[in-house]
């Protein structure tokens, strides 16, 4: 009897998981613990097992979808056994889905402007609804997810899904040969008003501007009465140009599309402002020369710049409580304890590991336990719940010669610490007061969410903690 593969609960934040890749396809005998497909959390990448053996019958989602934890991904059976994908929440196919490129209107984080690569043929997208085409069951949510992307009307197309419904791939077939249309467009598109095959946007996406004119085809063809009408010049110049060159389109998903989620969420959620400040990094250095000259069997040698600006930080934050908090809209949430969100650049993007209870570690024991954290994320094997529940974040981009810069706050925390590089800057000679000298420091760039947190109170964190950076030496023996 079949049995369904479901898509496994990755941590207790994890509420979603996008498909990479299958390493079976329909067909295959596996066994339990076969490694099936690769997964993609917002945090990690994954790779999911075989809960069951048998025959590979059906594959209920496709790569590059947004699968919801603890739903139905794989049917597996006898061989020669029939399924209806279907009943499991698939294409009513025994078959792989069809491979048309959209997201998943379960998906936890909506795209806000999902782009359909083109198919390979050429069948106009008919703006007249088709008599008697729609039954009363309607169409699946992907199905009008895909049609809202090319202007389909839905009620046009010939259901071939069960009990009557329009399915994807019936939209798929409709719109095959031709570039989808822009939001704007979308929304002051007209009844009875045709939609191009392609129009003149970049990669041939369908512009306000070409709902106004008849339907041109890219062989030149117009409804146009006229050879020398507008219709026939763009015609000419969609047929005889590539303006603007060569365009590559990527899907915005994964870490990528979590993250601008994300940042646009902080902005539009949050008050934000911040504070910018300079530390005498004159000990900074020498502490960091000591360490890297020490007798190896220490430990010390591996501590950073960044280890000893985020070390000073955990030791100032617990006289600000205020900045280790989270805006929780109408109250606040803050903690005793500091959990340090450490941004990492990683090759699947912005990820943001946590480094628990981070102001009880020795400055050793930080470096190592940071070092750790952010491998794991780099790597690709980071837990999912190690990067959450963060209470203040730190991102130092100093090390590529950024002087200074904005952090945006990752919500609902109410702070984020910004690490520049360090430079020579001019002061007056304590000892002499017509005498400049130059001296190192460190750049520090203090976000904070003006609901929370008054400037005041940032402004005396962000004086505090460069006293401390540049007493770094005192700060170590407290």
């Amino acid at each position: 009897m079949a049995e369904q593969i479901l898509m496994p609960k990755q941590g207790n934040s994890v509420e979603s998981c996008i498909i990479l890749e299958w390493r079976k396809k329909v067909g295959d005998a596996i066994a339990v613990g076969d490694i099936i497909c690769e997964v993609e959390t917002d945090k990690a990448t994954i790779e999911v097992e075989s809960t069951v053996g048998g025959m590979l019958l059906a594959l209920l989602r496709k790569e590059g979808e947004d699968v919801p934890v603890m739903q139905p991904i794989a049917v597996v059976g006898q061989a020669g056994e029939k399924v209806d994908a279907a009943v499991f929440g698939g294409e009513p196919s025994g078959k792989e889905v069809p491979s048309v490129p959209q997201e998943s209107s379960s998906s936890a984080v909506p795209s806000t402007s999902p782009t359909a690569p083109p198919v390979t043929t050429s069948s106009p997208v008919s703006s007249t609804p088709a008599p008697s085409a729609m039954s009363d069951q309607g169409a699946s949510p992907r199905a009008r997810n895909l049609a809202s992307q090319f202007g389909v009307d839905v009620a046009s197309l010939a259901p071939t899904g069960p009990k009557g419904m329009v399915i994807e791939r019936d939209v798929a077939s409709a719109v095959a040969g031709h570039e989808p249309v822009s939001p704007a467009a979308l929304s002051t598109r007209q009844p009875g008003i045709p939609v191009p095959a392609a129009g003149s946007g970049i990669g041939g996406r369908v512009l306000v501007a070409d709902l106004s004119i008849p339907v041109i085809s890219l062989s030149g063809s117009s409804d146009a009465s006229s050879p020398s009408s507008p219709a026939s010049s763009l015609a000419s110049v969609a047929a005889s140009h590539e303006y603007p060159g060569p365009v590559e389109e990527t899907p915005v998903k994964g870490i990528r599309k979590v993250t601008a989620k994300r940042m646009h969420e902080s902005l539009q959620s949050t008050a934000q402002f911040t504070l910018n400040m300079y530390a005498d990094a004159t000990n900074l250095k020498a502490l960091r020369a000591r360490f890297k000259e020490s007798d190896p069997s220490l430990g010390l040698q591996k501590i950073t710049i960044n280890d000893l600006v985020t070390f000073a930080l955990v030791k100032t934050l617990p006289e600000f409580p205020a900045l280790n908090a989270h805006w929780l809209g109408d109250k606040i949430a803050t903690f005793r304890n500091i959990h340090l969100g450490i941004a990492a650049d990683t090759p699947r993007g912005l990820l943001v590991p946590v480094l628990r209870n981070a102001h009880s570690y020795s400055l050793a024991g930080l470096s190592r336990a940071a070092k750790i954290l952010v491998a794991a994320a780099q790597e690709g094997k980071s837990n999912p719940d190690d990067l959450t529940g963060g209470t203040f974040t730190i991102s130092n981009i100093g090390a590529f010669g950024i002087e200074s810069f904005t952090p945006v706050v990752n919500v609902p925390e109410v702070a984020i610490l910004g690490v520049g590089g360090i430079s020579l800057r001019p002061v007056e000679d304590p000892d002499d007061e017509e005498n400049v000298l130059f001296v190192p420091h460190v750049s520090l760039s203090l976000t904070i969410d003006h609901q929370a947190v008054d400037g005041a109170q940032g402004s005396k964190f962000l004086k505090k903690l460069a006293d401390n950076i540049a007493a770094l030496d005192v700060l170590l023996a407290l």
